[in-house]
C-alpha cells in the first residue's frame, strides 16, 4: 500500500527505516475517517497522546498551530514534518537537559555554548 524509500532487494539504511516509519505513522492516523491524507487537530492530538511525554493539551495546540500554515485546520503532510521536526528537536533538547547536571565539567564553565543544551 505504501511505497518504499528503496528497492526491495538493497536492505534498507536505519535512515530509510526511520522515514518509513514517520510515512507510516502519519498515514495510519491520517486515513482515519474521513479517509483523506491529512491529519485533523483530534487525529494529531491522538497521535502525539500516544507517544511518551507529549500528553500535554496546551503543547499539542501550540505544535498544531505552529504547523498549520495555511491555517485550515489539518495538517499536510508537509505541515506534519514540520511538525515532527519540532518534536524531535524537542526530545534532544530534553534529553540534554536531562544529561547536563550529570556531565558539566569543570573546564565547561567557561560560558561556552558545546552544542547541548535547549537551542534551536
Amino acid at each position: 500500500m505504501f511505497c518504499c524509500l528503496s528497492l526491495p532487494s538493497k536492505m534498507k539504511t536505519d535512515l530509510e527505516l526511520a522515514l518509513e516509519c514517520a510515512i507510516n505513522i502519519y498515514h495510519q492516523y491520517a486515513i482515519k475517517y474521513p479517509i483523506d491524507d491529512y491529519l485533523s487537530k483530534a487525529e494529531f492530538s491522538k497521535l502525539l497522546k500516544e507517544t511518551p511525554n507529549t500528553s500535554i493539551d496546551d503543547y499539542i495546540s501550540k505544535l498544531f498551530a505552529r504547523a498549520d500554515h495555511n491555517h485550515d485546520g489539518r495538517l499536510k503532510f508537509t505541515e506534519f514534518l514540520t511538525t515532527l521536526n519540532l518534536v524531535v528537536i524537542d526530545a534532544h533538547n530534553r534529553s540534554h537537559q536531562c544529561h547536563s547536571s550529570h556531565d558539566q565539567h569543570p573546564d565547561d564553565s567557561h560560558g561556552q555554548d558545546h552544542g547541548h543544551g535547549p537551542h534551536n
